[in-house]
């Protein structure tokens, strides 16, 4: 009985945690039907439901590009490509505080700002428990913090997608729980047979990168062509960098 009752608190703390706060709520209610019509759309476009039982975002620094894959009954689905307006520094891991890079890895959501700077913000668990392990092992005691994907063209160690993208990302992030979403950020797209591409880092990051190519195999490249036909995707980039689509 201790036990069912431990187990009801935590699934309660849990439900809890998982409710947005007012000031969220508010947030969605502002931005209205608009982004949901958006959402809707992309997602109709990919022949996904609405809203999705879980969603991945899948980052790639070097090409500056976001993904949104959606998962739903035991299939993940392509969703769309978003721009990455601002991201410092280069290819390899965040290792420390104030040394502008953006990180690399496989990271939660845990907390969405509506009172951003950089119009709204999704902050993630860096350094989550692997950082932390390597950290300890070569005496980093200060890896970095507050790292986020946030809106707005500019950037130091973080993700600025712009405002309108990160109006959906947050939307649909704040609809189907913080809990129900992660956030997988890579130098580059190892599934382009890119793997062998020599980055400058620490003894771990072979490993990890290891990993990162793993994680990226439930995501084929091949459930891409089908949404995005021959020349589309150079229409595209230059639609994504047009000043008007960072407000």
């Amino acid at each position: 009985m201790r036990g069912v009752a431990l187990l009801m608190g935590l699934m309660w703390a849990i439900a809890v945690c998982a409710k947005p706060s007012p000031e969220v709520e508010a947030v969605l209610t502002q931005l209205g039907g608009g982004v949901e019509r958006r959402l809707q759309a992309r997602f109709e476009l990919a022949g996904a439901a609405y809203p999705p039982q879980r969603v991945q975002l899948i980052a790639f620094k070097e090409s500056r590009r976001l993904e949104l894959w959606s998962y739903h009954e035991g299939v993940w689905r392509f969703i769309h490509d978003y721009a990455i307006f601002a991201a410092s520094g280069g290819s390899g891991p965040k290792l420390r505080e104030g040394d502008k890079q953006v990180p690399e890895g496989f990271y939660r959501i845990v907390e969405l700002n509506p009172n951003s700077h950089f119009h709204l913000s999704m902050k993630l668990n860096y350094p989550n428990a692997y950082d932390w392990i390597q950290a300890n092992k070569e005496g980093r005691g200060a890896p970095g913090s507050n790292i986020f994907i946030h809106g707005s063209a500019w950037s130091a160690g973080c993700l600025a997608v712009g405002n309108r993208y990160i109006e959906e990302l947050f939307y649909l992030v704040a609809r189907i729980g913080m809990e129900r979403s992660a956030v997988l950020i890579a130098p580059y797209d190892f599934r382009a047979g890119e793997s062998a591409r020599p980055v400058k880092g620490p003894r771990w990051l072979k490993e990890l990168y290891a990993y990162l190519k793993l994680r990226l195999a439930q995501f084929p490249l091949a459930h891409k062509k089908w949404l995005c036909p021959p020349g589309c995707r150079e229409v595209n980039a230059r639609r994504n960098t047009v000043p008007e689509t960072v407000e």
